[in-house]
């Protein structure tokens, strides 16, 4: 069960000055690799939060946006994890792409997205995904799968294709704005290289090296 790395390494010399910019390429390479089959949705993440108490919780969200503020997911306001950041505004993302021998591991503050924005990206998402944001009580318990079913279809009925579904006011965005982001990248005999960004007072970014 001991995958034996073999990767090119990451050195200091070769990173720009920002994190986003060693994520967009990092991204992209993840990118092309899913187009060829060997990465399985680069934009999955494992997004962990912890409520006010410090109780973690985490679970897989897809990426939709990044850019020099950071990332952008989007969500139901009223699950557990937008719960807990209403509580606890502090953050960590983990993009596993473990076919590539490579994880960035990001941690920062999450605050909503404006609805303007929400609203524009709500407009891109396909039909049955717009239905599905207001079928969703997110996280609450329900008495059966025929419940979640039945809600759907009655939206399906209300909202047929092709007309225009409206934004759930409970439903949008939470944009992350890092503090340090670490790029970890393989190598042989488990001596990996672990390169993290940390930001500094001045908005600039220091690159310190972790041992592995």
């Amino acid at each position: 069960m001991r995958a034996h790395y073999r990767a090119e390494g990451l050195d200091e010399a070769d990173l720009p000055a920002h994190p986003m910019d060693q994520f967009d390429r990092w991204f992209k390479q993840a990118a092309q690799a899913a187009m060829h089959g060997f990465v399985h949705e680069p934009n999955a993440m494992v997004v962990s939060t912890a409520d006010a108490e410090g109780r973690p919780s985490s679970r897989t969200v897809l990426l939709k946006q990044y850019d020099e503020q950071g990332f952008v997911f989007y969500t139901n306001y009223d699950s557990r994890k937008a719960r807990e950041l209403a509580e606890n505004p502090y953050i960590s993302l983990l993009f596993p792409w473990h076919p590539m021998a490579r994880q960035v591991i990001v941690t920062g503050t999450a605050r909503r997205t404006g609805r303007d924005e929400t609203a524009a990206y709500f407009r891109t998402r396909p039909h049955g995904s717009q239905l599905g944001a207001w079928a969703s009580a997110q996280s609450s318990v329900i008495p059966s799968r025929a419940e979640l079913d039945a809600s759907y279809a009655e939206l399906s009925a209300r909202y047929p294709e092709g007309e225009q579904v409206p934004v759930p006011p409970h439903w949008g965005g939470f944009r992350i704005a890092p503090q340090a982001v670490e790029f970890w990248q393989g190598r042989e005999n488990r001596l990996h290289d672990r390169l993290r960004y940390v930001a500094q007072p001045d908005g600039s970014w220091r690159v310190e090296r972790l041992s592995p």
